[in-house]
């Protein structure tokens, strides 16, 4: 059988980044959560941790921690169905991934009413959209959203719309480096913005250019930063439509190639056995994102 006191150490440890973080949230010592992941290894006959700045789980531990986290969704469900079992239970916790742009735009809308329904606390770790699906992966989030449709092992996908991406910059730094358009200029020494390494929209975009090589970018990881990088001059990027509506009609920002969009596909990841709140959550989803995500060609 299964401890679930050692794996909620091991949940912690991974969660809250590191051990010490962990027996604050537990309210136990740095060396009783030390012990009880040592227990938790001598019992499994493997390690369960890589002991790394912040700490990593193994394979063997990826896999109780994926664990850990359909057991939560279920005892939630437990929970509501069964309230005598704990009549005092506070609001619960979900942890996703999402990315940044995702985060910055449409969102908070789409979770807002469930959220306040459900008394969900959600716990929303970013992740690029090419690859959110490792927070899936390594057990640390119950579900994510991601531009790649083919789920892990153990999980659903569904596709809930498209977010347009376009290539822009300010109208100073349109006509400081690019006077008679894109061909104008070398694009590899004209600076970019990329949210981080694992950002490839702006890479891609040179590409289709025709452009190969590097090129010169600053690192942004801030969705709202990015934009206000770009307003002020700072270079150009690759931004979703919804997140500047506004910028393109007041003239703050232009684009480089009106009327050309990159459109990127975003997919809902979920455990398949993640009990009623996870189901309730892709449900939501599906009804509210689509029309979310589809906005700014409405408008």
């Amino acid at each position: 059988m299964l401890d679930y006191k050692l794996l909620a150490a091991l949940a912690a440890v991974v969660e809250q980044g590191g051990f010490e973080r962990a027996a604050n949230l537990l309210g136990l010592s740095q060396s009783a959560i030390s012990q009880r992941i040592k227990l938790l290894e001598a019992r499994l006959g493997a390690p369960v941790l890589v002991r790394a700045s912040p700490p990593q789980a193994t394979a063997a531990g990826q896999r109780l921690l994926n664990h850990v986290q359909q057991v939560r969704l279920l005892e939630r469900d437990l929970r509501h169905d069964l309230p005598q079992i704990d009549s005092d239970a506070g609001r619960t916790r979900l942890r996703v991934a999402l990315n940044a742009d995702s985060l910055a735009t449409w969102w908070a809308a789409a979770v807002a009413p469930w959220c306040e329904r459900e008394r969900v606390l959600l716990d929303q770790q970013l992740e690029d959209q090419d690859v959110g699906l490792r927070r899936m992966r390594s057990g640390e989030v119950a579900a994510c959203l991601c531009a790649v449709e083919q789920p892990v092992a153990g999980a659903r996908s569904m596709l809930l719309g498209e977010m347009r991406y376009l290539a822009v910059a300010s109208p100073a730094f349109v006509a400081r480096h690019f006077p008679s358009g894109l061909g104008s200029a070398d694009v590899r020494k004209v600076p970019a913005v990329v949210f981080g390494p694992d950002d490839q929209l702006q890479h891609r975009f040179i590409r289709q250019l025709g452009v190969e090589g590097d090129f010169d970018y600053h690192l942004c990881p801030s969705s709202e930063g990015f934009v206000r990088m770009l307003q002020a001059g700072v270079g150009w990027g690759m931004v979703p439509a919804l997140q500047v509506t506004a910028e393109l009609r007041s003239g703050q920002l232009c684009e480089l190639l009106p009327g050309w969009s990159q459109p990127v596909p975003l997919y809902w990841h979920y455990w398949r056995t993640g009990g009623q709140l996870l189901e309730g959550l892709t449900a939501e989803l599906a009804r509210r994102a689509p029309a979310l995500l589809a906005a700014d060609v409405q408008g």
